[in-house]
């Protein structure tokens, strides 16, 4: 098999090295990149007359014949060729003939494949933020469809007070919004095209690099050869990114989880996306949610793998940087599965608005409005604060709720009592009540609810 470099060799590669070597296993991934790459390059070197361009010309012809056969799923990648641009050239020259020997003109592979990540990167972290936004509009119709439901809002996983529903899910809402916006930061340094840099020097051909960024979408050139081949801190930006997207949805999916169980029973997921036990034939898991909150596991796995691959490395290029390419792979992969999956549960799955009620109904969740209610009325926070602890200490002492506390007891506590303090005692009411900017009021829910449609449309 014919190697890009093996002029320099008398003896063959040993099988063990050639085995060990190859990344044609994952970077076939890469190949549409690396065909749109070269047939930019084979333009540019014809139009600065670097090549002739007869030559030039017959070499695009080739390129867009394989690259047809490429989209069309038709390509026959040999595994023997150690990488996707060998895959490339070889086939390029079996169409073409020695025509195809002056492709690799002004360029090596350590450009080229940064080129061809680069590439593949801004078009999966488009695709990314399609799918983000497509979860994000899943979240909102499901918080629409349940704008009047109050659930307990918890901390340490404790009754803390009560919010809506849709308020909670558009928490999520944000969330995805900053990781979106991550990604967009990483794709503007991504969107820097290294072809031209060469090996590591640059070349002593007149190539123009503006003409191949214009070809292919770049926005500019690297500026410094040494850097466009040497760093993949473009590729450890987006598995950062990525990470910290998989938190989100692990998180996400945590909730729905809990909600789902038989101790809240506050959503039932639909059995399209809900798997059964192989011996216990009552149940329905939530595997789907299981595997979302695993996954990111995986993801932060991907990002310190290569971050240790990384740290240790001399500039300029070294073959270690052939590992850059399945971490990141298997991120969009993870992803788009994830965010897939997710929106179809999400938009599948049923609230219990009678176990909602009932989940709601416990008035401690309002002690912090009777400390507001004090407040209103000139007593200091710390003080209020008292009060209502021993208010509440005294309901669980006597096991018995806040209403059923005579309005004489009441006043025992404090003076300041009044008897619409009862009113107080209601999650409805407290919810109401919680009108600051951001909070969780129906008032301020459906703004955002409104904001979020109008922002993720534009």
């Amino acid at each position: 098999m014919n190697k890009l470099w093996g002029s320099r060799f008398k003896k063959k590669t040993h099988p063990l090295v050639e085995e060990f070597t190859s990344s044609i296993g994952y970077d076939y991934k890469l190949a549409k990149y690396d065909a749109l790459g070269s047939i930019a390059h084979a333009k540019m070197l014809g139009k600065t007359k670097i090549i002739p361009p007869r030559d030039s010309a017959k070499i695009v012809q080739g390129l867009q014949s394989i690259l047809k056969q490429i989209e069309k799923g038709a390509f026959v990648f040999n595994k023997q060729a150690e990488d996707i641009h060998t895959n490339i050239q070889n086939a390029l020259k079996k169409k073409i003939g020695k025509a195809a020997e002056k492709l690799h003109t002004a360029r090596s592979r350590n450009d080229q494949v940064v080129t061809d990540l680069r590439m593949y990167a801004k078009e999966e972290i488009k695709n990314l933020k399609s799918k983000i936004k497509d979860l994000q509009f899943a979240l909102l119709g499901f918080a629409k469809k349940n704008i009047t439901v109050v659930i307990p809002g918890l901390t340490h996983t404790q009754h803390a007070q009560p919010v809506s529903l849709a308020h909670h899910c558009l928490a999520y809402v944000e969330m995805l919004e900053r990781d979106k916006g991550r990604l967009c930061d990483a794709y503007k340094r991504c969107d820097v095209l290294p072809l031209g840099s060469a090996a590591l020097a640059g070349t002593s051909l007149p190539i123009d690099r503006n003409y191949v960024a214009g070809l292919l979408g770049f926005s500019k050139v690297c500026a410094n050869s040494i850097d466009a081949v040497s760093d993949r801190d473009f590729v450890l930006e987006i598995l950062a990114d990525s990470s910290i997207l998989s938190m989100h949805l692990s998180r996400m999916a945590e909730d729905f989880i809990l909600w789902n169980s038989p101790e809240f029973a506050l959503l039932e997921l639909d059995e399209a996306f809900s798997t059964g036990s192989s011996l216990m034939p009552q149940k329905k898991n939530p595997d789907v949610l299981e595997l979302v909150r695993a996954n990111s596991g995986r993801l932060y796995g991907n990002l310190v793998s290569l971050l240790a691959t990384m740290k240790g490395l001399p500039l300029s290029y070294n073959r270690d940087m052939q590992l850059d390419k399945p971490p990141l792979f298997n991120s969009f992969e993870n992803l788009n599965g994830c965010l897939g999956v997710l929106c179809g549960l999400i938009k599948s799955a049923k609230v219990n608005r009678n176990q909602a009620l009932i989940l709601s109904s416990d008035e401690l969740l309002c002690a912090t409005d009777l400390v507001e209610y004090l407040v209103k009325k000139h007593i200091s926070f710390r003080e209020a604060h008292s009060i209502v602890g021993k208010v509440v200490s005294y309901a669980l002492k006597k096991k018995i709720f806040l209403s059923e506390i005579p309005f004489g007891q009441w006043q025992k506590f404090s003076a300041h009592f009044e008897k619409g303090v009862y009113g107080l005692l209601n999650a409805q009411a407290s919810v109401a009540a919680k009108k600051s900017f951001g909070g969780t009021s129906p008032q301020g829910v459906k703004r955002q609810l409104l904001g979020w449609e109008k922002r993720l449309r534009d």
